[in-house]
């Protein structure tokens, strides 16, 4: 049985004994945010992260969800993407192509990779270039207190030292305010050279899901979750709150351990 809990300022939590249950809920939730966004605006406008995400979303590609989701009207989009070949393995490309979105009846031309012959500078204009178009058409959305896309869904991960996307702690790109995608040449993992949406497309999207598992995480969870003192450090994944869209954090156990379980009930 899953525990949740809503906390006051980040969102709600939902924490999984396994990760087959934490992999059911996921599914559920994206299909449920599908069918209503594609009810509402025809289209359903997703931005995909790499890491263990796509294999946690695997249970999409199965019965029902295969045959109930709407899969011609998602558009697929990359929070960010690692400045490589497609077909290298390091690419979240690849990573999504392999473990999801080629075993599901999704348009070709619906799914938006960056240009990888190209520098991360040129790949991040470019990507922002094609959004920026695709905002104007209301493929995605526009946030009705900024210019930045509304995505109907970012989902996310999140790195043992706290970063979501390519968003690492104590870079400069935590401060962009005014590009939508930006990039990065020295990356702490490699590959260096990453693109990345920024924070503010970050958290104008309508929904924002982080999923997190594994004990190595449980620290980062609770800096970026509970309540803090004024000497803790600010996590990027800390600095994910949506302006005006709902935030979720999908956990299992051992990624949850250190948070006060003041807030929680079955």
């Amino acid at each position: 049985m899953a525990l949740s809990g809503v906390h006051e300022d980040r969102g709600k939590l939902r924490i999984y004994e396994s990760l087959d249950e934490l992999g059911t809920d996921l599914a559920d939730y994206v299909a449920e945010l599908s069918e209503a966004s594609v009810k509402e605006r025809g289209v359903f406008a997703i931005a995909l992260s790499g890491g263990t995400l796509i294999s946690l979303m695997g249970k999409l590609c199965e019965a029902p969800y295969n045959k109930t989701v709407d899969w011609a009207k998602w558009y697929i989009f990359w929070v960010d993407e690692r400045v490589v070949a497609k077909n290298h393995a390091d690419s979240n490309y690849k990573l999504a192509k392999d473990g999801l979105l080629s075993k599901v009846p999704i348009v070709p031309s619906h799914v938006y990779s960056i240009n990888d012959s190209v520098s991360a500078e040129e790949a991040a204009n470019e990507y922002e270039f094609v959004i920026r178009q695709l905002v104007k058409t209301r493929t995605v959305s526009v946030s009705d207190i900024s210019d930045c896309p509304k995505f109907d869904l970012i989902l996310l991960g999140m790195g043992p030292d706290g970063h979501v996307a390519s968003l690492f702690p104590d870079q400069s790109v935590l401060d962009e305010k005014d590009e939508w995608v930006t990039f990065i040449t020295n990356s702490p993992k490699p590959p260096p050279e990453r693109i990345t949406f920024t924070l503010p497309v970050i958290n104008s999207a309508s929904n924002v899901a982080v999923v997190v598992t594994g004990e190595s995480k449980a620290e980062a969870v609770h800096l970026a979750i509970d309540s803090l003192g004024p000497d803790d450090p600010l996590l990027p994944a800390r600095m994910v709150q949506t302006t005006k869209g709902k935030l979720v954090w999908f956990l299992d156990k051992p990624a949850a351990e250190q948070l006060d379980g003041s807030q929680f009930s079955k």
